[in-house]
């Protein structure tokens, strides 16, 4: 019930909405203020196939371009009686003879979707390495390769693009048994080929330690304060000559920082947490430490507090 002005009675009156034919009465005189409304409240019917199935849902996925239907096609259900029952029916029959041109590309997209799923990234992530399988799958040259290695690699590619990396041993342990060596290998393979069809370099975007700094930080559970005294000496350590992968110097930097705070992280812990080796951190380390004043910030230590770092 609710009121609303009747030209027939002149006045406002209480009106009563017939949510079946949608149309707006007066309760006075039975005149039909307006016809066919639309009903903008939620509707909670279940469309689903089980009556258990308590999901509101009854629309599809997305559009998707890399597909040739654009991912609108039609999937025939199987019923209650399993996957017997269905290929014995007719439908099951004409279904399962029909070829599905994107029956591979979809399984692949699920499979990049759980790894993406599984590494928490962003659905642009996800999406960019849909678009770069989708490229290399075109070109009919990863038959017989192995295709979990080309998924992670597509992977760490879009990663690297979108300016979000992760390392290799992170892609390598969502890679379904895929090696870091086949990764590696199945990584310049992708690059290789799709730089001779673009006919120009692929940009791929640098990596920095601090890319993955404040990752690792959360796993080993370091407080704010030095986190960003971390960031910090990262960002100073940017700026020397020191000639080590990113991802070292950032595990280097962490280890550094924990010894001078009063959570101390053994370097076994900050091995498992950056999946750099207990071994190449210590020579980071000797890197870093004669540039210890230089890069760690005077908020977080003084200079007497440096000599409290062990000598590498």
């Amino acid at each position: 019930m609710g009121d609303a002005f009747c030209p027939d009675c002149k006045r406002s009156t209480e009106v009563v909405f017939d949510h079946s034919a949608g149309d707006t009465v007066c309760y006075e005189c039975g005149l039909v203020l307006e016809a066919h409304s639309i009903d903008e409240t939620s509707e909670w019917r279940t469309f689903a196939n089980e009556s258990a199935d308590n999901d509101p849902v009854r629309v599809g996925g997305p559009t998707n371009p890399l597909l040739t239907d654009g991912g609108l096609s039609t999937v025939i259900s199987k019923p209650n009686g399993g996957q017997a029952e269905f290929l014995s029916s007719s439908l099951g029959r004409w279904q399962s003879r029909g070829a599905n041109p994107d029956r591979n590309l979809i399984l692949a997209f699920k499979t990049i979707a759980t790894m993406a799923d599984r590494l928490g990234l962003v659905a642009t992530i996800k999406d960019r390495a849909n678009e770069i399988y989708k490229k290399i799958e075109d070109l009919k040259s990863i038959r017989g390769r192995n295709q979990d290695a080309i998924l992670a690699a597509c992977l760490y590619i879009a990663c690297r693009q979108e300016d979000r990396p992760r390392t290799v041993k992170e892609i390598c342990s969502v890679a379904n048994g895929a090696t870091k060596k086949e990764i590696g290998r199945a990584k310049e393979f992708i690059v290789k080929q799709l730089e001779v069809e673009m006919g120009q370099s692929m940009e791929m975007g640098t990596i920095h330690a601090g890319d993955f700094l404040r990752r690792f930080c959360s796993h080993l559970g370091m407080t704010n304060q030095a986190v960003k005294a971390a960031q910090e000496a990262v960002h100073k350590s940017e700026e020397l000559d020191i000639r080590r992968s990113p991802i070292s110097i950032a595990a280097a930097v962490i280890y550094m920082i924990t010894q001078l705070s009063d959570d101390k992280k053994p370097l076994k812990d900050i091995s498992l947490a950056t999946g750099v080796a207990e071994g190449t951190i210590r020579n980071s380390y000797k890197d870093l430490y004669p540039y210890a004043s230089r890069i760690i910030p005077t908020s977080y230590a003084k200079e007497e507090d440096l000599k409290n770092l062990c000598s590498p």
